[in-house]
Order: structure tokens, then C-alpha cells, then sequence
């Protein structure tokens, strides 16, 4: 009750005053308590049916636990809206180095577009593809060696089920599109309550071949095989990556004859590239909501936008395009970085051609609604994290508190553009932090001797307790402001009328992945 809870502070002096009340209020207005979250297992089973997932690949063996945890799952997931839509193209925004297009390529079949702002996340993705490689080369050859000894076990038993099992385990190793289960029917709106107005119905297609022709095929299968996993092997060769822009290029800078000259190059690699498919391709460009991914993607086709933690402004934007581009069936974005977001109401000044990260619907543009940058810090924190032992770096907030009160009292400085970074891991004590860090914000450090920052560090250190409870109180706040976030999004797909289905789906274990919930939607089957 909003009554109950607004007693956790004083009424006349608005201080905090019952930190208990105010824990319980931060949880009853979380994600995770709220019930607007459709869940994965509900969404997948809405969109395969009874269809197993693809086997092959574990990712992590060339990632580490984290990434892994995240490509695998949202990786499902994509392919899963890719079948249901019935297309083959993705396109990842802020692809970063590859993770998720070259698992979904390799893994699913798919051909994806990666598409970043940086020339070197891109060549990063050259280089980790070219070692892809291998690892596919090995797990391709495990795959016919496995295949070949449950194949003996079974032929004096079951030699039809044996072969029909053989070539149903390959045809999952090379990601064959068919299935040989009947998956039958799916209805998507028992996902949701019917006022989402998602009713249309998928019918998946069947395998009418007879078991006489299975067995047929199987015989000639070992044959073909070796051929097969070649084939396999082309998905991602070393020079089958096409850096279609280097980092020259920027979207919203470039000049007509650039734009016709870049499209030229794209389609003559288009027309040797012709005889391949399926493949990674990432692309250097920065994407805003204007961007025309026509100009980008020369055999732009029907396809989904997928995102896996893009960061600030670039979640929202990746919304908008899926919204305005007919091409577009799909979206599945997983924001994060909500502390660089730019917001429509935190600054006084007029700029009515800016396009905001937030808000982003209309609801809270009435409302004139904003965060603050304070707030969004606030959000990008790891409740789940803290509440299993991880907790906040107390020591490296204490240092950057005290500098903070060094540079404004001796400097005079307030405000700035430069960052201090990840300097507490390079010091060696507060004196070399401090030291450190005022060069990288080019302030003269000389007129600052050691006893005089040893004076602020004692001057302060007895309140370190007060600094850690007060960023504790920020933690358990942070899901509160990311659901603001997050619901904003979320209504702002509500409010286009060309959205069949949309919804807010926790993804990730939290604690492995913090930001953990993605925006899903489908656009009507007629758009």
C-alpha cells in the first residue's frame, strides 16, 4: 500500500526513517513481483512446441561462464522466433565481438549481420571467427565418431530405429531445418492473455517421409556424410567474413557518392559471395534511430533485430527501427548501461529534433517524466549479486568519494567531462589513486604534496560504514528504476498498432548476468 510504504520517511523532513519498510517497498514494486513478465519456458513453448532444440556446439568451451550462460539462452530463443516468423535473417545490433552472431550462424543456421560502432570490435570478430573455425573442425569430427559407434551398439537390435536415429542425430549436428518429429500446432495466444491480441496460429511443417525411405536414405548416408560436414565447415571459414565498411564509415556523416559507392562494393561481394549462405557477416557502422538499414545491409529481407546488452540509447533506438522498417518481424533486445541513456526532461534546454532514450512512450513524455543520472547509476547495480555474498567494492567507492571532495575543494572544479576509470586496480595506495587519477582528469597534481591527501583520507575514513549503508540502500532501490526503464519500453511497443504480441522475459540467471530481462516483440503476420 503507497500509504504504508511513504511512512518509511519522516513527513516533515522527508529523511528515511524505517530502512525495513523501505527494503519491503523496493521489493513489492520489483520486476519480480509485479507479474508483467511472461515466462521463457511459456514463450518457447508457444513458438516450438514440442520440437527439441538444436545440438551440437556448447559454448562454453570458448567463452567464459557468463557469456556463455547468455548466448546459449538467448540464442534458443532467437532461433525459435526466426522458425515461428519463418525467416532466416538476423541482424545483431552492437555485435560487439561476435558471441551471439557467429553461435546463432554456426548453431542455428542462420544468417546474421553483426553490426557495430567499432572498426576494432569488428576486427576482433574476423579473428575470433578464424579460430571458430577449429573448434567447429573438432566438434564435427566427435560428431561422426560418436555417430558411428552408437550406430554399431544398436544395428543388431534395431537396425531401422538405429538408422533413423543416425541420421536424426546428424541432421541436428549439420542444423538441417527439418525435424523428424510431428510438431503439429501451436497456438501463440495461450502465451498471453488474449487482450495482447496475439492470436495467430503457426502451423509447423511435418516430415512426410515413410520409415521405408529413412532406411533407405541411411544406407547411403555414411557415404555422404564426409561431404556433409565439409559443407558443415564452410559455415564459417577464415576469409568467409566480409568487413562490408570499415571504420571510416559513419551512418549519419556520410555523402551521397559514399552511400552509392559503398552500396556498389556491397553488392559485387553480394554476387561472389552468391553460391554461400548462412554466414556472419559483421559490418562497422553506428546505429541511430535513423538509421536505413537498406543502406547497410544491400540483401536486407524479412528478419528479426536481436541485442544482447546494448548499451544506453542504442536499446531504444534498436526498438524504433524494429517499428518503422516493414522488414522487420522481430525484435528481441536485452538492454543495459542505463546510465547512459539520454533523457528528454533532465535538462531544461529545448532540442525538439533530439531523439531521447527515455521515455520512450507517450505516458510518461505526458508526465514530463525523469530518472536522473543518479537514479539510472542506481539501476545498473546487482541486487542478486549482493544478496549471495558478491558485495559492493566499498574500499574503490570510498577512494572515489574522497577525490571527489579533493578535486572540488582544491581545484574548484564541480563538474567534467573526463572519467577516472578503472584506476583503484592500478594504485597501489590512496596517495598514487589520487595522484593517478588527477592526471587523467589534467589537473596539476604538484601543488598537491601526500600529507595533505593523507589529511582528506583521515578526515573521512570513519564514515566509510556510512558510505557502504548508503550504497546499500542504492541497491535495493536499483530494480525499482529498472522497471521504470524497462516498462517504458515495453509501452511504447503497446502503443504501436502494428505489434501482434510484445513483452517483458527474464532471460538470464541474475546473479551470473544482472541485467537479465529482454523486450521481446512480433509484429502482425499482415505488416
Amino acid at each position: 500500500d503507497d500509504d504504508i510504504f511513504s511512512s518509511a520517511f519522516c513527513e516533515n523532513s522527508e529523511k528515511l526513517i524505517n530502512v525495513h519498510l523501505f527494503a519491503l517497498a523496493a521489493k513489492y514494486y520489483s520486476l519480480s513481483n509485479l507479474g508483467v513478465c511472461t515466462p521463457l519456458e511459456d514463450v518457447l513453448e508457444a513458438l516450438k512446441g514440442d520440437s527439441e532444440g538444436a545440438t551440437g556446439i556448447k559454448p562454453d568451451e570458448f567463452m567464459n561462464n557468463k557469456k556463455s550462460h547468455e548466448v546459449q539462452v538467448m540464442s534458443e530463443l532467437v532461433d525459435s522466433i526466426a522458425n515461428y516468423c519463418g525467416i532466416k535473417q538476423v541482424i545483431d545490433i552492437g555485435s560487439g565481438k561476435g558471441y551471439l552472431s557467429s553461435f546463432l550462424s554456426m548453431q542455428y543456421n542462420l544468417k546474421v549481420y553483426g553490426i557495430d560502432s567499432s572498426s576494432s570490435n569488428t576486427n576482433g570478430a574476423h579473428e575470433r571467427n578464424r579460430k571458430l573455425k577449429k573448434h567447429w573442425r573438432a566438434y564435427q569430427s566427435r560428431g561422426k565418431k560418436n555417430l558411428k559407434t552408437q550406430s554399431l551398439e544398436k544395428a543388431n537390435d534395431t537396425p531401422v530405429e538405429s538408422e533413423i536415429s543416425c541420421k536424426t542425430i546428424s541432421e541436428e549436428l549439420l542444423n538441417n531445418a527439418n525435424s523428424l518429429q510431428n510438431q503439429g500446432q501451436v497456438i501463440i495466444q495461450d502465451l498471453v492473455p488474449s487482450s495482447c491480441g496475439f492470436t495467430q496460429m503457426a502451423t509447423l511443417e511435418t516430415n512426410t517421409e515413410t520409415e521405408a525411405d529413412l532406411v533407405t536414405d541411411t544406407q547411403s548416408h555414411e557415404t555422404k556424410h564426409s561431404e556433409e560436414i565439409l559443407a558443415i565447415l564452410n559455415v564459417l571459414p577464415a576469409d568467409a567474413v566480409e568487413d562490408f565498411s570499415s571504420s571510416h564509415y559513419n551512418c549519419g556523416e556520410l555523402r551521397e557518392e559514399e552511400k552509392i559507392q559503398r552500396k556498389m562494393t556491397a553488392l559485387k561481394t553480394k554476387a561472389r559471395k552468391s553460391s554461400e549462405s548462412n554466414l556472419y557477416f559483421p559490418l562497422t557502422c553506428c546505429i541511430t534511430a535513423e538509421t536505413e538499414l537498406g543502406d547497410i545491409i544491400t540483401d536486407l529481407e524479412d528478419c528479426m533485430m536481436v541485442g544482447l546488452h546494448t548499451c544506453g540509447d542504442l536499446a531504444a533506438n534498436t526498438l524504433r527501427i524494429f517499428t518503422a522498417k516493414p522488414e522487420i518481424k522481430a525484435v528481441c533486445s536485452v538492454g543495459c548501461c542505463y546510465h547512459l541513456l539520454s533523457e528528454q526532461f533532465e535538462n531544461q534546454e529545448e532540442c525538439h529534433d533530439q531523439v531521447w532514450g527515455f521515455p520512450m512512450c507517450q505516458y510518461l513524455k505526458d508526465k514530463g517524466w525523469c530518472c536522473g543520472r543518479n537514479a539510472r547509476m542506481s539501476a545498473c547495480l546487482a541486487l542478486d549479486r549482493v544478496a549471495v555474498g558478491q558485495m559492493l567494492p566499498t574500499e574503490s567507492l570510498f577512494y572515489r568519494a574522497v577525490l571527489q571532495v579533493i578535486v572540488e575543494e582544491i581545484y574548484g572544479v564541480t563538474k567534467s567531462d573526463r572519467h577516472v576509470g578503472k584506476t583503484f586496480s592500478k594504485s597501489s595506495s590512496f596517495v598514487d589513486y589520487v595522484r593517478r587519477s588527477l592526471k587523467k582528469l589534467e589537473l596539476d597534481d604538484s601543488k598537491l604534496p601526500d600529507s595533505c591527501i593523507m589529511d582528506y583520507y583521515e578526515k573521512y575514513k570513519h564514515r566509510m560504514n556510512e558510505l557502504e549503508a548508503f550504497n546499500m540502500l542504492k541497491v535495493i532501490l536499483a530494480p525499482c528504476i529498472e522497471v521504470l526503464i524497462l516498462l517504458d519500453r515495453l509501452c511504447y511497443l503497446k502503443e504501436q498498432e502494428n505489434i501482434a504480441w510484445s513483452g517483458l522475459v527474464k532471460l538470464f540467471d541474475p546473479v551470473k548476468s544482472p541485467r537479465c530481462y529482454a523486450v521481446i516483440a512480433l509484429k502482425n503476420q499482415s505488416c
